[in-house]
C-alpha cells in the first residue's frame, strides 16, 4: 500500500518596515502575494494592512498577533503543517523584535523551512523621512522592552551626533528620566516623530528635559531622536515639507478615474479623499456604436475625434466584443481633445494624429482643425464618439468645416449616490483644504449630491469649460493649468500651494491672523 506524505507549507517572517506602504521591499511584497495566513502585530499601522489585503490572495486569512511569542510561533507552525504559507507581519525589522527572534528560535528548532525578510527599521526609517541623518556606532534602535534599555549607551552615541529610537509615546518620560540619569545635558536637541513615514507625520522639536511636555498630543508607537543631528531637520526635513503636505484633497471622480489623481497628490504629500460623482454605463441603445464600430472596418471615416478617456475606453470594448484590434483603425486619422484621452489612445499601441497644442478644449481643437477639402479628403465624415450630455460645440464647428458628422452617444454619465453624511458635512463646512474638477460634469453632480464646497476650499479646475461651470454654479476658482491633464493640474495646485506658503511666511504676525488667504498653509501659520 503506497502512503501519501502531506506536503509541508512554510512560514516567512515578514517585516513591514516603518509605515509607509512604498517602503515595502519586493521580497515583502512576493511573500505577502503568497501567504495563506497573516498574523499581525499591532505596530502594524491601518495604512499598512490596507495595502497587505489587496496584495494578498483574497481567501487568505488576516489575524492579530495574541498572547505571548511562543503562542504565534505556534499559530504558524500549525498552519505549515497543513500546507499552508504562514506569515508574522511585524513593523520594522523582524531582528529588531526580541519577541519575534524568540519566535524564529522556536520555528528553527522544528523542521518546517522559514524564511525572514528584513525590512527598514522603524527608528532608523522615520528619523530619515524627519530629514535627519544618524551618525555614529549606534545609530537606532526599535525598543519593546524599556527596562532593558542601556540609557549610557545611547547618551554615548547622542553626543557623538545622533541617535534615534523607537518606544511608545506614553515611555517618553522614562526614556528622559533614563538619560538624564545617564549623564546626558538637559539642553540636548531631541526631536519627536508620530505616525512616522504616514500621511499625518508630525514632528516636534525641544530638548532633553522639555520633551515630555513638547510631544503631548501623541500617541501610540514614536520615534525619538536625540543628538545634535537633529538640527539638520531644518534643511533635511523633506517628508513634512511637501508643496502639499497635510492637505485634504477632495477627489470627485468616476470611480475608474481616481486613483491615477491620487497617487500624484499623495506624491506631492496631500491626503485624497475619492467621491465616486459619476458612474459611466453603456449606452441605452447599443445600435448606434454598433453602426459606428462597423463603419470604421468599413473605411466609413477618414477621422475619429476622442474628447476623453471614457469614449476611448468605450470604443476599445466594442471592438475587443468583435475580436477586432489596433490594426483596424488603418486609414482612419485620431484626434485627441487633449493630453490624458491621447495617453489612453497610445495604450493601445496607436499615435494620435492631432493633440492641440495650445488650449486643450473643444475650442482649442477646432482651432488647429482642417477644414474639409474634397480633393485631399476623398472622404469627407468624421466619428465623434462621446457622452451623452457632452456639449454641442465640436460637432457644430466640424460641421461648419465641412465634414459630416456622426455624433454617436458612446456611454451615459449617471449621477453617482451621495457620500456619507460626514462627507457632504467636510464639503460643506470647509473641511476639505482643496477640490479638484476634471469636468464641467463633476462639477454639477458634486453639487448636486453634497452640495457646494465652503468657501475657503481651494478650487482647481482642469480647463475653461469646467471652469465655467464651476463659475455658474457659484464657485470661485483658484487654479487652472494651462494644459488641461491631470499631472498638469495636481502640478499647478502645488505651485499654488507653495506661493501660499511664501506669501503668508511673508506677512507680519498680525497680518497672518487676519489674512483672507485660505488653505491648510494659512491655518497653520495662525
Amino acid at each position: 500500500m503506497t502512503r501519501t506524505r502531506k506536503s509541508t507549507g512554510h512560514i516567512s517572517f515578514v517585516g513591514a518596515g516603518p509605515g509607509d506602504p512604498g517602503l515595502l521591499t519586493r521580497r515583502a511584497h512576493d511573500a505577502l502575494a503568497s501567504a495563506d495566513q497573516v498574523v499581525y502585530d499591532r505596530g502594524v499601522s491601518e495604512v499598512m494592512l490596507g495595502a497587505i489585503r489587496e496584495l494578498a490572495p483574497q481567501e487568505a486569512e488576516f489575524s492579530p498577533a495574541e498572547g505571548a511569542s511562543g503562542d504565534v510561533a505556534k499559530v504558524l507552525l500549525s498552519a505549515a503543517r497543513s500546507g499552508l504559507h504562514g506569515v508574522h507581519l511585524v513593523a520594522g525589522d523582524p531582528f529588531g523584535h526580541e519577541s519575534v527572534v524568540r519566535e524564529v528560535q522556536a520555528v528553527a528548532r522544528t523542521a518546517v523551512p522559514f524564511e525572514v525578510v528584513p525590512g527598514i527599521a522603524q527608528a532608523a526609517g522615520v528619523a530619515t523621512y524627519a530629514g535627519i541623518p544618524l551618525t555614529g556606532v549606534r545609530t537606532s534602535a526599535d525598543i519593546d522592552d524599556i527596562g532593558a534599555v542601556d540609557f549610557e549607551a545611547l547618551a554615548a552615541a547622542a553626543g557623538r551626533g545622533a541617535v534615534a529610537v523607537a518606544v511608545e509615546a506614553g515611555e517618553l518620560g522614562t526614556v528622559r528620566d533614563g538619560l538624564l540619569a545617564a549623564g546626558i545635558d538637559p539642553q540636548t536637541p531631541v526631536a519627536v516623530t508620530g505616525d512616522g513615514t504616514g500621511e499625518t507625520q508630525y514632528t516636534s522639536t525641544s530638548t532633553v528635559d522639555s520633551m515630555v511636555a513638547a510631544a503631548l498630543g501623541f500617541s501610540g508607537r514614536v520615534v525619538l531622536s536625540v543628538g545634535t543631528g537633529t538640527a539638520q531637520r531644518d534643511k533635511l526635513g523633506w517628508w513634512e515639507s511637501r508643496p502639499l503636505y497635510g492637505w485634504k484633497v477632495l477627489v470627485p471622480r468616476t470611480k475608474e478615474q481616481a486613483g491615477v489623481m491620487s497617487e500624484r497628490l499623495r506624491a506631492y504629500g496631500a491626503i485624497p479623499c475619492e467621491v465616486p460623482t459619476i458612474a459611466v454605463e453603456p449606452p441605452r441603445t447599443p445600435a448606434q456604436m454598433e453602426r459606428a464600430i462597423k463603419g470604421l472596418v468599413d473605411g466609413r471615416y477618414a477621422w475619429v475625434i476622442f474628447t476623453s478617456v471614457n469614449a476611448v475606453r468605450a470604443v476599445w470594448e466594442k471592438f475587443a466584443e468583435h475580436g477586432l484590434d489596433a490594426r483596424h483603425f488603418g486609414g482612419v486619422k485620431i484626434a485627441c481633445i487633449g493630453e490624458a484621452t491621447a495617453s489612453a489612445v497610445r495604450a493601445f499601441g496607436i499615435q494620435p494624429e492631432l493633440v492641440p497644442a495650445g488650449e486643450q478644449s473643444s475650442e482649442g481643437l477646432l482651432a488647429e482643425f482642417s477644414p474639409h477639402d474634397e480633393i485631399l479628403d476623398p472622404v469627407g465624415r468624421v466619428l465623434l464618439p462621446r457622452a451623452d450630455i457632452a456639449t454641442e460645440t465640436l460637432a457644430a464647428g466640424l460641421t461648419e468645416r465641412g465634414w459630416e458628422v456622426d455624433d454617436v452617444t458612446a456611454y451615459r454619465t449617471v449621477r453617482a449616490a451621495p457620500p456619507p453624511a460626514d462627507i457632504r458635512d467636510a464639503i460643506k463646512s470647509g473641511g476639505f483644504d482643496a477640490v479638484l474638477f476634471t469636468s464641467s460634469s463633476t462639477v454639477r453632480n458634486l453639487v448636486g449630491i453634497a452640495g457646494k464646497p465652503h468657501t475657503r476650499t481651494v478650487v482647481a479646475v482642469i480647463g475653461p469649460k469646467t471652469a465655467e461651470t464651476a463659475v455658474e454654479f457659484g464657485l470661485r476658482v483658484d487654479v487652472q493649468p494651462q494644459h488641461a491633464s491631470v499631472p498638469d493640474l495636481v502640478e499647478e495646485l502645488a505651485t499654488y500651494a507653495v506661493e501660499l506658503r511664501e506669501k503668508l511666511a511673508a506677512m507680519p504676525a498680525k497680518q497672518r491672523r487676519g489674512s483672507k488667504v485660505q488653505g491648510p498653509t494659512a491655518l497653520r501659520f495662525r
